[in-house]
């Protein structure tokens, strides 16, 4: 199959040594950063972003592979925080806290819950690259039959994703969409290059820079509240793992196994979805398993299963959020968001194209999914103990380093003062959208997407004269199922948080009942 074959020649372009170096220095900084509370993958990127533009100017592959093996560090690093810590070091390790801690500290087995989370992970990140092997490149072939009306109504459902599915708050949500669209829309005029929203400011007139803004908002907002967080005294499990907890986690494996497969895949077709990522994934793997379980009553106690389930079902979601960021141009999760726009920053555009405009570049980005995965396990397993010693540095020295990097970071794209202020100005406004409960997440693909939806949305317009049912039928009157039902569903996403909330109040109604008689002698 031509698939295997672009996977082997993947393969061996991630093992090419200064590729591998790249995804190997990506890796044990995301093993870093995920272990580190607040941070995650999604800051790491944004803070490395910087740095990969310089060696993207000779190796574009080397340079995603640096922020891919960061994502996959990332995912496994916050396994070692979790546990050990009972604190999350990632968002999507939070359903890790329900049974890995009391795994390791209740029943006195730290070893066993690590290698049972690295296993799980492994196992889910493979599955997860192997569809990704296989659907990459005839999704990416079916989407070169899109249109202005599909693109549009494929960028409206990742918005709507986030409001319907991602979402505790979705008016919050759709207050942040409608910011990072204000935001992408400073600068010139995607189609007539007017100067627009720049407030007679001549240094805004190339707009307000992604990175930037996702540097002050994940770097230095999110390490401020991270700090503010963090000053009590952690409470830790001490950890060494052998071959007999390995073993002991790989016969667990083999009881579950149909359990960690179909979790899975559950989360690799959630990260397919835009915009959402892990988190959801790990949760509703957590739920899925505790109720499948036939020891259900073992779950918050230390049961594998409340481990193996969301773990595998977060890294098959990493994988599965790069899919429609390569094939479409629409980033799965906030950190595939970042990534997509390093590739903008290099020269790329993500999409279908880019299976054969770039294809070393693409199959090498594949290839990487199997070795820093594998990679990750590897170091985790030998070096678990001396990851946990990363959490006893202070915060007090963590938190000015990371500012610092951050500043460095946004100065040294354009040597402009103009990044450093707007890196600082939204580290502020980070923390606070931080305090205040605000999700970042559609702030972040808006800006990345901004762009990208107006153009498509304009030029619908401008193809139909103007009317609306371009997104049903095409020019020629006929029906278009697919943009029809793209549509649909993206609308039906945005009214779900309607009919949840008047789902809500009829069962919240109370049933009043009659009154017992009063006996006025009383």
């Amino acid at each position: 199959m031509e698939a295997i074959g672009d996977l082997i020649g993947g393969l061996g372009i991630a093992l090419q040594p200064e590729n591998f170096l790249l995804l190997a220095l990506g890796v044990v900084v995301g093993l870093i950063i995920g272990i580190l509370p607040g941070l995650g993958g999604t800051s790491g990127v944004a803070i490395l972003l910087p740095i990969t533009v310089f060696i993207a100017a000779s190796n574009k592959t080397g340079a995603v592979e640096l922020l891919a093996g960061l994502y996959w560090g990332a995912l496994f690093g916050g396994v070692v925080t979790s546990i050990l810590f009972n604190i999350p070091g990632e968002p999507w390790s939070v359903a890790l806290l329900f049974d890995g801690f009391p795994l390791a500290k209740k029943r006195g087995r730290p070893g066993l819950a690590l290698t049972s989370a690295f296993v799980s992970s492994l196992l889910g990140a493979v599955i997860a690259a192997i569809f990704f092997t296989f659907f990459a490149l005839p999704l990416a072939d079916y989407a070169l039959n899109f249109g202005p009306p599909e693109l549009f109504a494929v960028y409206l459902m990742a918005f709507a994703t986030l409001v319907g599915l991602e979402s505790s708050a979705p008016l919050k949500s759709v207050m942040m969409i409608g910011a990072g669209l204000l935001l992408a829309a400073v600068g010139f005029d995607t189609l007539t290059g007017a100067p627009r929203l720049n407030f007679g400011q001549l240094s805004l007139l190339s707009g307000i820079g992604f990175v930037p803004v996702t540097i002050g908002l994940f770097g230095i907002g999110e390490i401020l509240a991270a700090a503010e967080e963090q000053g009590t005294k952690l409470e830790q499990v001490a950890a060494r793992l052998g071959l007999g907890d390995l073993f002991e986690a790989l016969g667990a494996l083999r009881q579950r196994i149909w359990m960690v497969v179909g979790n899975a895949l559950i989360g690799f077709w959630i990260g397919v979805l835009p915009g959402t990522g892990a988190t959801p994934a790990s949760f509703l793997s957590y739920g899925i398993a505790r109720q499948y379980s036939k020891n259900k009553k073992d779950f918050g106690t230390g049961e594998i299963s409340g481990i193996m389930a969301p773990q595998a079902s977060a890294n098959a979601a990493g994988v599965g959020a790069l899919l429609p960021m390569v094939t479409l141009g629409v980033p799965g999760s906030p950190t595939a968001a970042v990534i997509m726009a390093g590739l903008f920053q290099w020269g790329l555009t993500p999409g279908p194209l880019l299976f054969t405009e770039q294809h070393d570049f693409v199959w090498g980005l594949i290839g990487g999914i199997y070795v820093g995965h594998i990679l990750a396990f590897l170091i985790c397993v030998l070096a678990a103990p001396f990851l946990a010693m990363i959490m006893r540095v202070p915060y007090a020295v963590i938190t000015p380093f990371i500012i610092m990097i951050s500043i460095i970071g946004s100065y040294s794209l354009n040597t402009s003062m103009t990044d450093v202020f707007v890196t600082i100005i939204f580290g502020v406004i980070g923390y606070w959208l931080r305090k205040m409960k605000y999700p970042l997440a559609p702030l972040v693909v808006a800006i990345v997407l901004g762009d990208s939806t107006e153009k498509a949305l304009r030029q619908s317009f401008i193809a139909s004269g103007g009317s609306p049912a371009i997104f049903f039928f095409h020019q020629n009157g006929s029906f278009n199922p697919l943009s029809t039902i793209l549509m649909l569903i993206a609308i039906g996403l945005f009214l779900l948080p309607v009919f949840n909330a008047v789902r809500g109040r009829r069962i919240r109604v109370p049933v009043e009942t009659p009154e017992a008689p009063v006996d006025v002698n009383d």
